[in-house]
Formats: C-alpha cells, sequence, structure tokens
C-alpha cells in the first residue's frame, strides 16, 4: 500500500502530470466559441474580447472591437501570455465578466495561456475563440487596424494595398500609392459593379489573394462597407481604419 502510495505521489508531482492537469483544468473551465458565435458576440457587444497577442500583432490586424493589454512581466516572447492584472484593471476587477480570448489559430497556446491564468485567479466566464485570427479572415471577415499598426505596415510592408473608399478629384488629399474604389460604386454581390472592375483593371492583387489590403475613407462605416465587399471577392487579409483619412495620413506623416 506504502509503495503503490509512493508511486502515485511521484507521478502526481511529475511535470508532464503537472502539465496535463493544467491543460485539462482549461479545457474543462473555458469553453471555445464558433465562428458564428463571435460574429453575434462582436456585432452584438456582449463580451469583452481580448486579443492576446502582442500589441504591435493587435494594431496591425485584430477583430473588430477587441482589446488588448500589457504582457505578463518577465516571460519570454515564446511564451507571450497577457497579464491578468492588466485584464483586471480592465474589467473593474469584475471576475463574472464575460471574456472572449483569442490569438493566432488552433496551434497558437496564448490564448490557452491567459485561460489558464484567468481561472486560476478566479474569473468564472472565460472562453476562447481558438480558431482565432486567421479562420476569422479566412472565412470572410475583416479586421481593424490601428494608427500605430498602420505607421508599421506603411514603414514594412511594401506589398500591402491601401484602398481609399472616398470619392476623390484634384482637390482631394491622397496618401501616396492609395487605389481608389469610392463606397458609391460598390455594388451588393459578388464580382459586379466597381470591385469586379477593381479586380479586372489591377487595383486589387490578383495574384495574391493573401496580400495585404487596408481600407480607409471618411469614416469607418464607409471603409468597413468597402473592404467588406473586397473580403467577399476571397480575399484573405483585408483590414480597415476606422478613424478618417485625414488622421490616417497625420498618423503616417508622424512616422516620417
Amino acid at each position: 500500500m506504502r509503495a503503490a502510495f509512493v508511486v502515485i505521489a511521484a507521478l502526481i508531482f511529475t511535470p508532464t502530470f503537472a502539465a496535463s492537469i493544467g491543460s485539462a483544468t482549461v479545457e474543462a473551465t473555458n469553453a471555445e466559441v464558433s465562428t458564428d458565435e463571435m460574429r453575434e458576440i462582436v456585432a452584438k457587444r456582449s463580451a469583452v474580447v481580448l486579443d492576446t497577442r502582442p500589441h504591435m500583432e493587435w494594431a496591425i490586424s485584430h477583430i473588430p472591437g477587441a482589446l488588448n493589454v500589457a504582457p505578463k512581466p518577465g516571460m519570454p516572447m515564446s511564451l507571450y501570455t497577457s497579464d491578468v492584472a492588466e485584464i483586471g484593471r480592465l474589467v473593474g476587477n469584475d471576475k463574472t465578466r464575460a471574456l472572449i480570448l483569442y490569438c493566432n489559430g488552433p496551434f497558437c497556446g496564448k490564448s490557452k495561456r491567459v485561460a489558464a491564468e484567468l481561472a486560476n485567479a478566479g474569473y468564472t466566464n472565460v472562453r476562447r475563440y481558438q480558431l482565432g485570427a486567421p479562420v476569422w479572415r479566412a472565412l470572410g471577415e475583416v479586421m481593424v487596424i490601428e494608427a500605430d499598426g498602420a505607421r508599421h505596415v506603411f514603414e514594412n510592408d511594401r506589398t500591402a494595398v491601401w484602398i481609399d473608399a472616398r470619392e476623390v478629384n484634384a482637390r482631394t488629399a491622397r496618401l501616396p500609392g492609395a487605389r481608389n474604389i469610392p463606397r458609391s460604386l460598390v455594388l451588393p454581390g459578388k464580382d459586379v459593379g466597381e470591385i469586379k472592375k477593381a479586380k479586372d483593371d489591377g487595383r486589387l492583387p490578383m495574384e495574391d489573394h493573401n496580400t495585404r489590403i487596408v481600407v480607409f475613407g471618411n469614416d469607418a462605416a464607409q471603409a468597413v462597407h468597402v473592404a467588406e465587399a473586397i473580403a467577399r471577392e476571397a480575399f484573405h487579409n483585408v483590414n480597415y481604419f476606422e478613424g478618417s483619412a485625414d488622421a490616417l495620413r497625420a498618423a503616417l506623416v508622424a512616422s516620417k
């Protein structure tokens, strides 16, 4: 009997067994949401959506409405983990608040690590959209780009395509290199109107549908309308800027 107890105790305290228990705890306490459920959550703002990736990754491309907090101090980048204390401040330490976590898809461990730490801290309403940013985009959804993310893309991604959704004329202040697809010419449906023309005349990158596309306009409504129309044409990396075109230009100029 004593020998059996020793064997069991030794097993319990092995790193592998402890890790399996921790993983089981996360799976048991943090249910996953589907993409359809995520769409409803985003539309109704029925939960706090947390992007558990590093700040710049969030700034470059995040699910609409998703928030981001500072990292847990002292963690290597390979084990990047959002700081639970910062999440607590974000939600007023309400441990019953509905939280949805996501990161870089099925093989990304960031949201799982944060879910485990939140469970250990006593949070009781945590779920994960484990399909994450890649599947969200692949299923035709668009992402938001922040001002600092736009600066980073403008300075570092020469393949990015910038789409101006405004009605432009000779007096319009233009973003260098941007291509114009006016919101007023974008029609419902697929392969119609100005979007079809843009596919044929080279304004849209038909030889690489994974090219980063950034849409901007006078406001978020104008930009998102054109962004969603582009995403319906099987472009898998479509982002829109929620501010005005002037605000975007100011952000990019500030980077020089």
